[in-house]
């Protein structure tokens, strides 16, 4: 089998979405029936402005070669390994104003919170499906992702995990995310959360 980095429409992802959900469901391993309840937020976020997406598929291989031609039709019913998406953050999203309020809560001034949140692309969502976990698709779909944008920087949630122990946590950290918030607490969720975030050009 052959892997290739694909992007995604608006007309894509919804076509796909529930394939993409699925992935984020095993990744996350989240109880089933978590798809149902962010499946319109995911459609409703491709309407936002900068909204960009990639996924990860797998193919066959053509001609025993890896990462050959592959035809447009195979390519985009092709089974999916990873996620990922994102947009340019903006006042009036849930998101931002959720991290500004932590801002201030840690004691960030006018100065630091406008320089953060001016000009970013928030990088929703990354997953990769356990079974393609360890293989460095990952890093190469935030690569993509992330490859020319116009904002300043990015910036990301992620929960806490004891000692940064997980792949996501690896990812970030190689990738050269650094801490903004440790330990935020998003309304309506009981995990803490980390905000990271770079410069860019990654």
């Amino acid at each position: 089998m052959a892997t290739f980095l694909i992007d995604l429409s608006p007309s894509d992802m919804q076509r796909r979405l529930g394939d993409a959900l699925a992935v984020y469901v095993d990744a996350m391993r989240y109880p089933r029936g978590t798809e149902d309840q962010r499946a319109s937020m995911w459609l409703e976020h491709t309407q936002r402005g900068g909204w960009k997406a990639v996924a990860a598929i797998e193919v066959p291989d053509q001609d025993g070669s890896e990462g050959g031609s592959t035809p447009e039709p195979q390519l985009g019913s092709a089974p999916l390994l990873g996620i990922a998406y994102g947009y340019c953050g903006a006042p009036d999203q849930w998101w931002q104003q959720q991290v500004v309020a932590g801002l201030h809560r840690v004691g960030a001034d006018s100065t630091r919170i406008a320089e953060l949140m001016t000009s970013y692309f928030e990088l929703t969502e990354l997953h990769i499906h356990p079974r393609a976990q360890g293989r460095g698709l990952g890093e190469a779909l935030a690569r993509r992702l992330l490859a020319d944008r116009g904002e300043s920087r990015v910036l990301l949630s992620t929960p806490e995990i004891n000692g940064e122990g997980n792949r996501a946590w690896r990812l970030y950290r190689r990738l050269g995310f650094g801490d903004i918030i440790r330990g935020y607490h998003f309304a309506g969720d009981p995990r803490a959360f980390a905000i990271l975030g770079r410069s860019l050009p990654l």
